[in-house]
């Protein structure tokens, strides 16, 4: 078949079909990059849900036991939920659902509709008057976010909803957020005993209230046409709520004249925001899927600029995605153009300028290719598919370089033009499509891995692999056909001399193959050498961003008040305000920041909690505003967490240590030895446990004889005490297309004194008693927080990293000593380590797990181009080849071994395989053309050496740019290692080890006999 049709002697048989080809390639590849949707990271699928349960009055201890048990046991019958883990306070608990890392992203939602019907059926098995709600609406990034200050929260918000308006209608707006809204409330607050004295209480007021502000229908009449009756006298206002009247003993009275009316902000608010220091709105803008960020940015900040502003007034961008793609995209073009250069360079010095232009012509026309492929499989441009992009630019080449020196060999041989492009076809394209299907096969497991990780990296896999299987296609079909109209004229067929470098190249692999058993155990050697210096390679999940924002959550001690938390963050605020490392700060108080990054994670509400956005001038004045948080005098019991951001899927706590057992005080002890030891171990720092320590808490203790001798009953008092305290529910008025909410309850004094509880009136069915009546109130102790993992008591005491050090060398420094903590721990109890080393183990294991299937692939294809299993078992050993090369660089430049490294890794392998393949075809094809193996051996690799060691250097040197990239920078590190140490191993140790295994003669002078049995 190879003989009957050569695509390569077709393609130069048809010049005006192929520079039609050519043309429209180039245009329509050109027109399709343009026009690929431009985003920071890839989607990738969040594989967790949070339900939520509150239960007004219940402590933590009865919502876990009562509430978080029954929801979790029930919640376990859904087979894809991995974990649940529950935090219980005072009145709520939260249950944050993770799916197994390798379920597939289609079946998500239908697995999150199935949690909803349970929780749904849960009714029943709860206590009376619970109420559950889930939320799984976490995937949305909002990289657009503005900051309005310089007006009450009302304008503000006002002024928020008009721009959200104005953004909805801007092309590629997914979602617009409007965070930071301090509800507004109408207030009525009563002097308990004083309305005791009228005969009225604070549930009778509030009834009245509600019934007043209820709209009800005083039906409808049929005539000619249907006339409806309405019944005024709705609420409308502060006076109209003044005005109402209520029923008492003596007469009706209004409310005006018992309590206090006022309209305000909820006390206290749920949240709090501030932009430099001041009170502030937050618009989110989340960019629609497939849209292009960078233009997005654009028409956002003009669509901006069009809102007028009252005076004072001032609207500020926080985070502006379009930024960052912007530097991604032309980091790209950069090395691009390097890459470009690199390969012009190393072509036109060995090959001449001629050829050089061609290989540099495959480039573009490959990547033309790939992009129409990215807009019809609807990847863009993203940090991702731009890596892979650069990562195939010094893999394309190869093949392009391959094709186009066996056409400039055969010309100086002698050999027609036409004859030496038909060459790159009959002798070389199916030993580089095998090479090159392996490269793409050792990326399968990438594309392929059930995790999250995997759909994060995933692109790699189908950009890298539509790119080198399209570099394939552009070697034997275009480069043929620019070889024939550019290369110079054929040269005569003259004796050929050999330059120095071929001279020393056959007197190495002459003595390689003399010693071949010394050379095949030398690089035994060296790769035993390589694992074990692998060991000393730190090792990483992913890298940290080059972004300048630092993350700090503020964790106050469980159960402070939103207030208090306020205090803290103002300390810090006052404590930046100024700084020339700092460009603008963010403060979200008792809930997280809006998600404006997609590996980054916000905080679940809470009063005790607040994060802190801050935005540094650069990478250097980053690590100088860390300095400036850390070293922040703050009051006792508040735990910083300061984080960069990180470039992939990472978790809150890059170091955490699960401990897990049914008793509280046991988990605490536990919790205070593993403390101790992060203490002491290198890099970890701000150490810190999710549960804090016990703090106080007051209990009414009913008597139920008295409260049968009053005719009343312990919800009802509850009730009572509730709406002075905390308010009770009086309706609602509306204000525009708002309806503000009516609480009533006691005045402020009364509610800050804990002294004058006991003397609240309470409405029995006998009296209004005071509450010391009824009962006793008493001081107690608790946990303000407990954690539990599916089921069981957790407890987790996590800590960050210091800035250079990675988190798995912290949890390897700590593994002794946690391992003899471990031993020591009764039945019941252990230990689990999670952060980041758990996620890189998911993920790796999600990788692995396709081993097996690439491992056999690459076998089968192995077998299929060799028909040997001998050669192909050799083949498919060499790739540990780049294992010496990839350990001397990482360890040489310090740079630490991930997943991203690990990709790195994977190409090596494929890269390696693919030049061992070219020379192990090639001693084949020698050795049976009857010569005599040693020889064939040193032909083979004589012939093969210059297209490996061009492609090898023109990768090396397109790959530096690269190595100073935070993200793929020990990626890049890998292949420059690994291709220079294996580019030799391949060239010296393979022929030795080729030789070892199939020179059964046994001496050079018997290799004539010997072969013919081969």
């Amino acid at each position: 078949m190879m003989e009957r049709f050569n695509v390569s002697r077709w393609a130069v048989g048809h010049p005006a079909l192929v520079s039609f080809m050519m043309a429209c390639l180039f245009l329509a590849g050109g027109y399709g990059f343009f026009h690929l949707g431009r985003a920071e990271d890839p989607a990738f699928t969040l594989k967790n849900m949070v339900a939520s349960a509150q239960w007004p009055g219940a402590s933590a201890q009865q919502m876990q036991q009562q509430v978080a048990a029954v929801l979790e046991q029930r919640l376990r019958d859904v087979e894809a939920i991995d974990s649940l883990s529950t935090y219980c306070v005072a009145a709520s608990c939260v249950t944050q659902i993770f799916l197994r890392d390798d379920e597939r992203k289609e079946r998500v939602p239908v697995i999150w509709q199935q949690v909803r019907n349970k929780l749904s059926d849960l009714g029943p098995d709860l206590p009376s008057g619970v109420a559950l709600a889930a939320n799984d609406d976490y995937a949305d990034v909002y990289g657009y976010v503005f900051a309005l200050t310089g007006g009450e929260n009302a304008d503000l918000i006002k002024k928020a909803e008009d721009l959200k308006k104005l953004f909805q209608t801007v092309h590629g707006v997914g979602k617009v957020q409007v965070s930071g809204e301090i509800p507004q409330q109408i207030t009525v607050e009563i002097d308990p005993q004083q309305s005791a004295a009228r005969g009225i209480t604070l549930d009778q007021l509030a009834r009245a209230l509600r019934n007043q502000s209820a709209l009800a229908s005083g039906g409808s009449v049929d005539f000619t046409t249907t006339v409806p009756l309405r019944v005024s006298g709705v609420l409308d206002g502060v006076r109209a709520v003044a005005e109402t009247p209520v029923a008492g003993p003596s007469g009706f009275v209004r409310v005006g004249d018992i309590a206090q009316v006022s309209r305000g902000y909820a006390s206290p608010a749920p949240a709090l925001i501030r932009y430099n220091g001041k009170p502030a709105v937050v618009i989110a803008v989340a960019m629609a899927e497939g849209a292009d960020g960078m233009t997005l940015g654009k028409t956002l900040r003009t669509a901006a600029a069009t809102l007028t502003l009252p005076a004072g007034m001032v609207l500020a961008q926080v985070e502006d995605q379009s930024s960052v793609i912007r530097e991604a995209v032309n980091t790209f073009l950069i090395k691009f153009v390097v890459a470009l250069s690199v390969v012009l360079l190393v072509a036109f010095v060995s090959l001449g300028w001629r050829a050089g232009i061609i290989v540099a012509c495959s480039v573009p026309l490959t990547l033309a290719g790939v992009s129409l492929l990215m807009g019809m499989a609807h990847i863009g441009l993203d940090r991702i598919s731009l890596g892979a992009l650069i990562l195939s630019l010094g893999l394309l080449v190869d093949d392009a370089i391959i094709s186009i020196e066996a056409m400039v060999v055969q010309l100086e041989h002698g050999r027609s033009r036409e004859d030496a492009a038909s060459f790159a076809w009959s002798h070389t394209a199916f030993p580089m499509l095998t090479g090159t299907v392996l490269t793409v096969i050792s990326f399968l497991p990438v594309g392929l891995a059930h995790s999250t990780t995997g759909e994060y990296a995933g692109e790699i896999f189908w950009v890298s692999g539509a790119a080198l299987l399209l570099s394939w296609g552009v070697a034997v079909v275009f480069i043929p056909f620019l070889g024939v109209h550019l290369l110079p004229p054929p040269k005569p067929v003259r004796m050929a001399y050999e330059p120095f470098s071929t001279i020393l190249l056959r007197l190495v692999l002459g003595t390689s193959l003399r010693y071949k058993a010394v050379v095949a155990g030398g690089t035994c050697v060296l790769l035993v050498a390589a694992c074990v210096g692998f060991l000393f390679v730190d090792q990483q999940f992913f890298p940290q961003s080059d972004r300048p924002e630092v993350m700090v959550d503020v964790a106050m001690p469980p159960g402070t008040a939103l207030a208090e938390t306020g205090k803290t963050v103002a300390l810090l605020e006052k404590h930046l305000s100024g700084q020339s490392s700092l460009r603008h700060m963010q403060a979200h108080i008792g809930d997280g920041a809006p998600r404006f990054y997609l590996p980054y994670a916000p905080a679940t509400p809470s009063a005790a909690h607040a994060t802190l956005l801050l935005v540094a001038q650069d990478l250097k004045a980053r690590e100088t505003l860390i300095h400036q948080v850390e070293t922040v005098s703050l009051p006792p019991g508040v735990h910083l967490h300061v984080q960069r951001l990180s470039l992939g899927p990472t978790a809150d706590f890059p170091v955490q240590y699960r401990i897990i057992g049914p008793d509280p005080e046991k988990l605490r002890s536990v919790a205070q030895e593993i403390d101790k030891i992060l203490r002491k171990t290198k890099g970890a720092v701000g150490v810190q446990a999710d549960w804090g320590n016990r703090t106080p808490s007051l209990t009414f203790e009913a008597d139920p004889a008295r409260l049968v001798h009053f005719q009343t009953d312990r919800a009802s008092v509850a009730a009572q005490l509730q709406a002075a305290l905390t308010g009770a529910d009086g309706g609602d008025v509306p204000d525009g297309p708002h309806h503000r909410p009516v609480v009533v309850r006691a005045i402020q004094s009364v509610r800050s004194d804990p002294g004058q509880w006991m003397t609240l009136p309470v409405a029995t069915g006998a009296a209004v008693v005071p509450l010391s009546q009824l009962g006793n109130m008493w001081v107690s102790t608790d946990y303000p927080i407990l954690w539990q993992r599916n089921g069981v008591l957790c407890m987790t005491v996590q800590s960050a990293v210091a800035a250079d050090v990675q988190p798995a060398t912290v949890v390897q420094r700590a593994a002794s000593a946690m391992q003899a903590l471990s031993k020591t721990l009764p039945a019941g109890y252990r230990i689990e380590t999670g952060g980041d080393v758990e996620l890189s183990s998911t993920a790796d294991s999600a990788i692995f797990a396709f081993l097996p299937l690439t491992g056999g692939l690459i076998l089968l294809v192995l077998m299929v181009q060799l028909q040997s299993f001998s050669r192909s078992l050799l083949v498919l050993f060499s790739a540990p080849l780049g294992l010496v090369g990839m350990v001397g660089g990482l360890l040489l430049t310090g740079a630490p071994f991930g997943f991203v490294a690990l990709l790195g890794l994977i190409a090596l392998a494929g890269m390696i395989m693919r030049n061992t393949i070219l020379l192990v075809d090639q001693i084949q094809f020698n050795h049976s053309n009857a010569m005599p193996l040693h020889e064939a051996v040193i032909d083979a690799t004589i012939t093969r050496a210059r297209p490996v060691c061009l492609t090898a250097v023109a990768a090396i040197l397109a790959f530096i740019p690269l190595s100073f990239n935070v993200f793929w920078g020990p990626m890049a590190i890998v292949m420059i290692g690994g291709l220079a140490g294996g580019t030799v191993l391949t060239l010296v140790a393979v022929p030795a080890f080729y030789a070892l295994l199939f020179d059964r003669a046994g001496s050079p002078a018997q290799e004539a006999e010997g072969s013919a049995h081969v």
